[in-house]
């Protein structure tokens, strides 16, 4: 089955086996009520995630003390895809957009998105064009005609990048 990646590992917290949790989703309320993910390729039971000040906190029923969970700092919390927090219409995972093909309106191929950078205002797509370079595309109406998921294809009108 499918994974998708929600959070990070931070250091240790404590001495009951508590760590920081680096959430890497919009959507942080799913963190409530997590009973199990997968670290490693191993299913890991949620004994509780909490608020700390400004930060998540979680806590593994398997690991009672600073030391034996150590070794999880900086490694990546994952759910099954199904688990994956539900989306409006037009919205989008940024597991499915990294890795679309990206194509002007003229379907020239442009490049490949590598990453997703949440700007507060607008979502902006890292893409490595077909010479080596990088293009900035704002998640924007104006610019992303059309994303098919399916198909692995974003298509955008590239005279709008000029204008922007």
């Amino acid at each position: 089955m499918d994974k998708v990646i929600i959070g990070k590992i931070g250091a240790a917290r404590g001495l009951n086996g508590e760590v920081k949790l680096i959430p890497l989703t919009d959507f942080e309320e799913r963190f409530e009520n997590l009973q199990h993910v997968e670290i490693d390729g191993k299913v890991l039971e949620v004994d509780y995630v909490k608020q700390v000040g400004k930060n998540l906190v979680i806590k593994f029923t398997a690991y009672e003390t600073r030391e034996a969970v150590q070794n999880l700092t900086g490694k990546f919390i994952k759910v099954n895809k199904s688990e994956a927090a539900p989306l409006g219409e037009g919205e989008f995972y940024t597991f499915d957009i990294v890795g679309l093909n990206v194509f002007d309106l003229d379907e020239n191929k442009l490049g490949v998105i590598t990453s997703v950078v949440k700007t507060g205002s607008n979502d902006v797509f890292i893409t490595k064009s077909v010479d080596g370079n990088e293009i900035l595309i704002p998640a924007l109406k104006a610019v992303v005609k059309k994303i098919d998921i399916e198909n692995k294809i974003m298509l955008i009108d590239a005279a709008k990048l000029e204008e922007i």
